[in-house]
């Protein structure tokens, strides 16, 4: 009581100097109600940091004071079905997010109670009497919380005096404060105080624990097996997670985190803050009227899982209809968490799985044990579970081989702990890192560097628990392979890193790493993987002499000759039919990227010849490199040998680009190929099925062009390479039909467009059979045209999502497609970049709403008159001056705009429409379009012909959103 007496001395000590009253008045009120709830502590809030000041150690203020927050912590019997008939709900509180109003709550608790339905709170109760907000914040299981603010003066002091003029009373009335960050559009407080909770009862209430979350018990699972496979782990490990916290949410337990962990053996997941038990519910469900048919009202009832002594009738506009009260009480967290795991363990989607012994369980592996326990401040509890004859226990293991056998485990902390002991490092992370730290300052003091290969690195933390690094040597005799060829063998056969020299660049030693520590420091262990690596190796150096000696005696026709006999697809042929394709294609495209065409040809008839190797064929993911290199042994052009390597670029969207002009040539020709022959058999993508990868080709084809500014007409190439195709797919036609369909590809790479190719060949033909109606050649041509265009969607839609990625719109894409030369990939960007660039300015928005307001009147006007107005409007007709200032606009803005469009300046076109802006609206605030002088009329409408037809050269503006 010593600290409350100084309090209130030193308030009353502020009386003396003419203020105060009102605070004095507030004091005692919250003296009160420290007395009645127990701990109280009161913020000032004066632009800084709130301070939590506890009730003892309060020191009083002055009438100058920033205003008072308080906040209490006590129980209340009061449940949310008592306070719903006195106080209105907020449904959009959170709490959460104004975590200084939480000087002795949960707010994590709280807020989660409240998101999840478990907890109510009403609205803010604005005290006039006493100048308080209040919110109240009740749980279902009884649990009440009151928050309270001083905004202002009230009417009078706690104790029924009224208040003085010394007040530092608001200048006007406000609205409650929102401790709680109420949403907006819910409903505001009551305008009259809401009757219930005051100062009063508070004396009833108990004081409460200052916090809940302490009582909340942490989850524990493992589920020990076999090694899993360790491209499985890491998936496997998120599913667990999502799987068991899931269904923990849809059953009514809400937690505060979860995380999970994954070594060979074992798959673990930690819980924290779990609700001891779910909450009680109770659902209102609607049914039929009370005199609706009998198997209506026995549906209703068998639904809702209730009898109709369960049910109440109620009155509403339709009548009497009953209403089911469907009760289910709150069910113990271990009883939840039991039926979710066994759900989760029978259901876990493993890519593969087996079943063994007798049991109907299927794992990854053989599962051996489960640990689940419930940890709370009073201890572990063990969560009754038996599936298959495994009960679930406490007891874990650690190392297969360093460990010290069994031991029990009582919390997460305990168990990692435990296991660290053991030698079992429980974070694949942690695994990873203590991998690469020990392996590169191996290197290191080595003078050697780690070549990085962040899969390998996942991939081996996922093989070991305790993982050991260790480094050995390459023998001599195969230091002479290529690096990528060591690198490749090393990784896919033994998961080894390959350790290069920086000086040579050559790859001399490797890391390996073990799972187990050895008295000899792992000497054991590196010559058993020296002696498998020699193996290895000898096989990749046996490969490599071979191929090199057929590169070099036989070149690399050798290897395409064999492709006659590998099928690229069944209606396609083969892989060397595709090479003749690819190599024709690669010559025509060759002068438009800048590249010799007979160069680009004999590249892309060795580009994959590679295939044929026995380098290749052991190591698939080296194709491409391996033609690089037999073809330089072969005393090829470096062009050539480097489009070898290149031509399967760019792979995907972050896959470097070519950029010498064979390799460009012969890498769009492959991919055109690939699109243009799937395309010819109908064999699209569909959804989300894309088995031939055509979306990665179409993306490769407009990276190469974007990326090396190639002006390409895709169409042209589309149309002569389908032409290609579809005379493979009808070889047994006659020499008369074949011939014209190869005169036809060289009559498009004459005339460069399809249809004027067409025609010029027809009349070549007239009289003679392939020109008849119905021959191959008029059945061919009439398909390609329809083919080619599809494919261009094809390519626009994927320019599309590339686009998007880079911040262009859809409907700046959308605008620019519809335009002529669309099949022209740079000019259609460059034109969609600038108009975006447009649009980004004040003029350019405003502009287009002109232009659309011009088109909106120009197109009803035409749909009523039944004309079209596009005749030319003259200026002698003009009545005011902002409209003949239009007509000088649009003239001056019309000399720019063609010969920019001409000249492909979309950004000097896009200004000078840019300043069309002015004079439009001008001319719209000042003149009526629909004059009642017809001629007058229909020179405006021209008028506004125009100004559709000037914008309408840059870009489709109707295409534009907003």
């Amino acid at each position: 009581m010593s600290g409350k007496i100084l309090a209130i001395f030193i308030v009353v000590s502020a009386l003396l100097f003419g203020a105060g009253v009102y605070y004095f008045q507030v004091f005692y009120y919250y003296t009160k109600v420290a007395d009645d709830a127990g701990e109280v502590f009161l913020t000032p809030l004066d632009g800084g940091a709130p301070e939590h000041i506890p009730y003892s150690e309060f020191e009083g203020i002055d009438a100058t004071s920033s205003p008072i927050r308080f906040r209490a912590c006590f129980s209340t019997p009061e449940t949310p079905a008592s306070l719903d008939t006195r106080y209105e709900r907020y449904e959009g509180a959170e709490p959460r997010n104004a975590p200084f109003w939480f000087g002795c709550f949960d707010a994590e608790e709280i807020g989660l109670l409240i998101e999840t339905g478990e907890a109510h709170v009403y609205t803010a109760e604005r005290n006039v009497e006493y100048g308080i907000d209040r919110v109240i914040a009740v749980t279902t299981d009884g649990r009440g919380y009151i928050w309270e603010e001083i905004n202002d003066c009230g009417d009078k002091a706690y104790d029924g005096t009224p208040l003085g003029e010394d007040c530092p009373r608001a200048s006007s009335p406000r609205a409650p404060r929102n401790p709680f960050h109420l949403s907006a559009n819910t409903p505001g407080p009551p305008s009259a105080p809401a009757p219930g909770l005051d100062a009063a009862p508070l004396a009833r209430y108990p004081p409460c624990e200052p916090s809940f979350g302490e009582t909340m018990p942490d989850l524990l699972i493992e589920l020990f097996s076999e090694e899993i496979p360790a491209r499985m782990q890491t998936r496997a490990a998120g599913d667990l997670k999502k799987l068991v916290t899931d269904g923990l949410v849809e059953s009514g337990l809400t937690y505060a985190g979860a995380a999970g962990f994954s070594t060979p053996r074992r798959l673990t997941l930690t819980v924290q803050g779990l609700l001891a038990a779910s909450p009680a519910t109770r659902e209102e469900r609607r049914g039929p009227r009370v005199d609706a048919p009998e198997k209506a009202i026995e549906g209703f009832l068998r639904g809702a899982g209730v009898s109709r002594e369960q049910c109440e009738e109620r009155e509403d506009k339709k009548g009497t209809v009953l209403y089911a009260i469907i009760e289910k009480p709150g069910r113990p967290a271990a009883e939840i968490v039991a039926e979710v795991l066994e759900t989760t363990i029978r259901n876990f989607p493993w890519p593969k799985s087996m079943r063994w012994g007798a049991g109907s369980l299927r794992w990854v592996r053989p599962l051996h044990r489960i640990t689940c326990l419930l940890t709370d401040e009073a201890g572990a509890e063990i969560v009754p579970l038996e599936i298959d004859g495994i009960v679930a226990g406490k007891t874990t293991e650690g190392h297969r081989f360093m460990g010290d056998g069994p031991f029990e485990v009582s919390s997460f902390e305990d168990y990692e702990a435990r296991l660290k002991r053991s030698k079992v490092v429980l974070s694949a992370e942690e695994r990873a890192e203590t991998i690469w730290h020990d392996a590169t300052n191996r290197a290191f003091a080595s003078g050697l560097e780690v070549v990085e290969d962040r899969g390998l690195l996942a991939e081996v933390a996922g093989l070991v628990e305790w993982p050991v690094v260790l480094m050995g040597e390459i023998g001599a005799e195969f230091l002479s392979l290529p690096p990528e060829v060591l690198q490749t063998s090393m990784k896919e056969h033994q998961k080894f890193f390959s350790v290069k020299n920086p000086a040579t660049k050559r790859i001399e030693r490797f890391v390996t790493v073990a799972n187990v520590e050895t008295p000899d420091h792992g000497a054991t262990i590196l010559a058993g993987n020296n002696k498998v690596l020699s193996a290895r190796l000898s096989d990749a150096k046996f490969f490599w002499e071979n191929d090199l000696r057929v590169a070099k005696q036989q070149g690399l026709e050798a290897w395409t000759e064999k492709l006659g006999n590998v099928t690229f697809h069944h209606k396609l042929g083969s892989q060397r039919a595709r090479i003749e394709r690819i190599a024709a294609l690669a010559r025509e495209i060759a002068p438009a990227v800048g590249a010799d065409p007979a160069l680009a040809e004999q590249a892309a008839r060795v580009a994959k010849a590679d295939l044929s190797t026995e380098m290749v064929y052991e190591f698939p993911e080296l194709q491409g490199l391996m033609g690089r290199y037999y073809a330089e042994a072969a005393g090829l052009p470096a062009e050539v040998a480097n489009a070898c390597e290149e031509h399967y670029s760019p792979l995907g969207p972050s896959d470097e680009v070519p950029s010498e002009p064979v390799s460009i040539a012969v890498a769009l020709a492959d991919k055109l190929d690939t699109l243009t022959g799937f395309w010819a058999i109908d064999e699209k993508p569909t959804g989300s099925k894309d088995p031939y990868a055509l979306r990665r080709a179409a993306l490769g084809v407009i990276r190469l062009v974007l990326a090396n500014e190639l002006r390409l007409p895709l169409d042209r190439y589309a149309d002569a390479q389908i032409l290609r195709h579809k005379r493979h797919l009808n070889g047994e036609a006659s020499e008369a039909d074949l011939a014209a369909l190869d005169a036809l590809v060289d009559e498009i790479a004459d005339h460069g467009v399809f249809g004027s190719a067409f025609h010029a060949l027809l009349d070549k033909l007239s009289g003679k059979d392939p020109a008849a109606e119905g021959s191959l050649f008029r059945t061919v041509a009439g398909l390609v045209p329809d083919l080619s265009t599809d494919l261009l969607a094809f390519f626009h839609d994927r320019l599309k999502v590339h686009l998007r990625e880079e911040g262009l719109r859809h409907d700046v894409i959308d605008a620019c497609l519809a335009m002529p030369g669309a099949d022209d990939i740079r000019l259609l960007v460059a034109r969609a970049e600038a108009l975006s660039a447009f649009l980004g300015t004040d003029d350019g928005e405003n502009l287009v709403q002109g232009f659309k307001r011009a088109n909106n009147i120009l197109t009803q006007a035409e749909e009523k008159d039944g004309v079209e107005y596009s005749f030319g409007a003259e200026a002698k007709f003009a009545e005011s001056d902002e409209e003949k200032a239009l007509f000088d606009a649009l003239d001056a803005a019309d000399g720019k705009i063609v010969p920019a469009m001409k000249d492909e300046n979309f950004a000097t076109a896009m200004g000078a429409m840019a300043g069309l802006r002015g004079p439009i609206d001008a001319f719209f605030d000042a003149v009526q379009v629909n004059a009642e002088n017809p001629v007058v009329r229909r020179n405006r409408l021209n008028l506004l012909s125009r100004i559709r037809t000037i914008c309408l050269q840059v870009a489709d503006l109707t295409k534009l959103e907003g």
